[in-house]
C-alpha cells in the first residue's frame, strides 16, 4: 500500500523553486582590443538603474529641430502603441501577483433538492415515498493554493521580466523615433539647399543662354549653340523637379513623426536653413559600457530572463499541488434561518492533487519552455552582435564622413577664389562674361556637393548616437 506524503513535509517543500535559476545573460564575445584600441568587444550585462533619454539632438543647436523633437515624444503614435504594451505587461504583472493570495468569494445559494428512498425527516415529504428539502444558504468561499515548489514564484519573475522589457521597448522605440526625426529632418533641410542651389544654376545657364543669343545677334555664335544651352536648362530643370517632391515627402514624414496630418509643420520647417553640424568633439566614452545600455540589447536580455523563469513555473506543474479550500455561512431549511447569526456552517478542506498520469504532457511542456529559452538566447545573441555592428559601421561612417567634408570643404574654397579671380580678370578685360558665369556655375556645384556631405556627416552622427547608446543615461538626466 503506497503510502501518502505527510502534509507536513509538503509544506516544508514550500521553501523550494524548482528550474533553472537566471544567471544574467551569456557571454557573447571575450574581451578583444584592436591595436589602435578604438573599440572593445565585450559582451554587455545589464545595468542596475534603467536608462533614461538624454537630449542628445540639443548638440546640434537647431532650434527647430529640438521643436519637433519634443512634438514626437509627446505625440507620436508608435510611442502610444509601446507605451500601451507596457501597461498590459503591468496589469499582467499584477495579476499574477495576486495569485499568491487566498481568493475569497460571496455566495448565495437557495436549492430544493428530491432524493427518492431518504429519510430526511423533512415535513415537505411527497405522496410517493421521496423525501425533498428546501435549502437556503448565504456565504463566503475562501481558496488557496500554496506555491510548494516555486511555480508562483517562477511566473512573477517571468512576469517581472516581461514587463521590463516592455520598458526597454518603450526606450528602443524612442531611441528609433529621435534618430528618425532628426533624420527626416537633415534630409529636408538638404532637399531645400539643393533646391535653392539648383536655382541659381538655373539663373546662371539662363544668363550664359542670353550672351550666346547676343553672340548670335552679331554673327558670333549660331543656332546650334543656342538649342544646346536650351536643352541644358531644360536637363537642369527637370533634374530639380524630384528635389521638390522630395522636399514634400520629408515634410509630410515629420509630420507624422511628430503625431500630426501632412501640412501641419510646413510653415515650421520652410525656409532654408543651414544643415546642422555635429560639435567639434563627440564623447565617445567607453562603447562596451555603452552598448549595456541599448534598449534593444536590455529587451533581448529580459526576454531571455522570462523564459528561464518559465521552465521552473513548467517545472512546477508536474508536482503535487497542495490547495485548501475554506466555506463559512448562515443558513437552513427555512428562509427565516438566514437571519439566525449565531449558527455557522463551516467547512475546512485540505485537498492534495498530484497528475501522475498524463502520457508525457507535462515533460513535453517542460521540453517546449527550455526550447523556448533557448530561442532567446540566440537572439540575445543576435541583437548583440548586430549591436557590435552597427557601432563599427557608425563609427567608420563618421570618421570617414569628417574627412569627406574636409575634402569637399576646400574644393568648394578652391571653386569661390576661381570665381573671384575670374571676376578680376573680366574686369580687366582678359575674359569673357561666359566664362565667369561658367566659374560660377562649377563653385554652385561644389557648394552642392559640400551640402551632401554635410548631411551625410549629420546623419552619421546620428547614427553613432543611435548606435552606442549616447542619447542614454543612468540615473537623472543631466
Amino acid at each position: 500500500m503506497r503510502k501518502l506524503i505527510p502534509l507536513s513535509s509538503l509544506l516544508l517543500l514550500g521553501a523550494c523553486t524548482v528550474g533553472p535559476d537566471y544567471a544574467g545573460p551569456p557571454r557573447v564575445l571575450p574581451p578583444i582590443g584592436d591595436e589602435n584600441g578604438s573599440f572593445v568587444r565585450a559582451t554587455p550585462t545589464m545595468p542596475e538603474e534603467e536608462p533614461q533619454l538624454a537630449r542628445w539632438w540639443r548638440a546640434l543647436d537647431d532650434p527647430v529641430l529640438n521643436q519637433l523633437e519634443q512634438q514626437a515624444l509627446a505625440a507620436s503614435p508608435d510611442l502610444a502603441v509601446a507605451r500601451a504594451r507596457v501597461e498590459q505587461a503591468r496589469a499582467a504583472l499584477r495579476i499574477e501577483r495576486r495569485n499568491d493570495y487566498p481568493t475569497v468569494s460571496a455566495t448565495g445559494t437557495a436549492a430544493h433538492l428530491r432524493l427518492p428512498g431518504l429519510d430526511l425527516g423533512s415535513e415537505e415529504a411527497p405522496s410517493d415515498g421521496a423525501s425533498a428539502v428546501t435549502f437556503f444558504n448565504l456565504g463566503l468561499n475562501a481558496s488557496w493554493e500554496i506555491d510548494l515548489f516555486g511555480g508562483g514564484r517562477r511566473l512573477n519573475q517571468a512576469e517581472r521580466a516581461r514587463f521590463e522589457a516592455a520598458e526597454a521597448s518603450v526606450a528602443d522605440a524612442q531611441v528609433t523615433l529621435t534618430a528618425a526625426v532628426a533624420q527626416s529632418y537633415l534630409q529636408l533641410r538638404e532637399a531645400q539647399l539643393r533646391i535653392a542651389l539648383g536655382e541659381r544654376q538655373l539663373d546662371a545657364r539662363r544668363q550664359v543662354l542670353e550672351f550666346i543669343r547676343q553672340r548670335f545677334e552679331r554673327g558670333t555664335a549660331s543656332q546650334i549653340h543656342i538649342e544646346q544651352q536650351q536643352a541644358e536648362i531644360r536637363n537642369a530643370e527637370a533634374q530639380l523637379l524630384p528635389s521638390y517632391a522630395e522636399a514634400a515627402a520629408f515634410q509630410n514624414a515629420l509630420a507624422i513623426l511628430t503625431g500630426q496630418i501632412p501640412g501641419s509643420i510646413d510653415a515650421l520647417v520652410s525656409g532654408n536653413a543651414a544643415i546642422p553640424l555635429p560639435p567639434a568633439s563627440v564623447a565617445v566614452g567607453d562603447p562596451a559600457a555603452l552598448l549595456r545600455r541599448r534598449p534593444d540589447i536590455r529587451a533581448a536580455e529580459r526576454q531571455l530572463a522570462a523564459a528561464t523563469d518559465r521552465i521552473g513555473a513548467t517545472e512546477a506543474a508536474r508536482l503535487p499541488r497542495l490547495s485548501f479550500m475554506g466555506i463559512l455561512g448562515i443558513g437552513g431549511t427555512r428562509l427565516t434561518d438566514l437571519g439566525q447569526l449565531d449558527d455557522f456552517t463551516t467547512i475546512a478542506a485540505p485537498m492534495l492533487e498530484w497528475n501522475l498520469l498524463d502520457f508525457g504532457q507535462a515533460k513535453a511542456r517542460v521540453n517546449q519552455a527550455e526550447a523556448a529559452r533557448d530561442e532567446a538566447e540566440a537572439a540575445y545573441r543576435a541583437v548583440v552582435l548586430a549591436a557590435l555592428r552597427d557601432v563599427e559601421d557608425a563609427l567608420a561612417a563618421f570618421r570617414y564622413r569628417r574627412e569627406v567634408v574636409a575634402s569637399l570643404a576646400r574644393a568648394e574654397e578652391s571653386t569661390a577664389r576661381i570665381v573671384e579671380l575670374m571676376g578680376q580678370r573680366y574686369q580687366a578685360g582678359v575674359v569673357a562674361q561666359t566664362e565667369v558665369i561658367e566659374a560660377e556655375r562649377q563653385h554652385l556645384a561644389a557648394e552642392q556637393a559640400l551640402v551632401s556631405g554635410k548631411t551625410a556627416l549629420t546623419i552619421a552622427f546620428v547614427q553613432v548616437e543611435k548606435a552606442l547608446g549616447l542619447g542614454w543615461s543612468a540615473g537623472p538626466e543631466t
